[in-house]
């Protein structure tokens, strides 16, 4: 039990809590592709086909037969470095220490044909990228804000 507002209150169980563990067990590696305000724009990126790569990674997705996911959201943030994708682990990756890698510049095939070929191998945690790809690393948006308050609080 736990108070809220003063009154007792009861904590909600879920009719499945094995499901849902399950499903987290279960994760697949994740390729977050940003189609915000820059990323996937044909006037920012003329000569890149920003439609053709989101369906290649779709389809290669969909032929892993649930190994790794696409999914596509508004502006991450770096837009000076678009095209942004963002690896995710699977949750297996995860268990062996790998994390997010943000990724900029994703504008052509060969990045396309790195990524798959990262992907297909089991992704972060479980094997290394492509020395081309890792050169378009970047870093995620706050992450030297996380940081240096990381530091001041060790120091505190």
């Amino acid at each position: 039990m736990s108070r809220a507002a003063g009154r007792p209150t009861k904590a909600v169980v879920t009719e499945h809590p094995i499901a849902v563990i399950r499903a987290a067990r279960d994760r697949p590696c994740t390729l977050l592709v940003c189609r915000g305000c820059c990323c996937g724009n044909p006037r920012k990126h003329p000569g890149a086909d920003h439609q053709g790569q989101l369906e290649r990674l779709r389809t290669a997705a969909g032929d892993a037969t649930g190994r790794f996911m696409v999914r596509t959201t508004d502006c991450l943030g770096p837009c000076d470095q678009a095209n942004v994708i963002v690896v995710q682990p699977s949750t297996e990756g995860r268990r062996h220490g790998g994390r997010a890698v943000w990724i900029g510049f994703a504008l052509d095939d060969r990045f396309t044909d790195d990524i798959l070929h990262w992907i297909g191998q089991g992704g972060p945690g479980l094997a290394a990228p492509p020395a081309a790809l890792e050169l378009q690393f970047i870093h995620a948006p706050g992450a030297d804000r996380t940081r240096a308050r990381g530091r001041r609080r060790a120091r505190g």
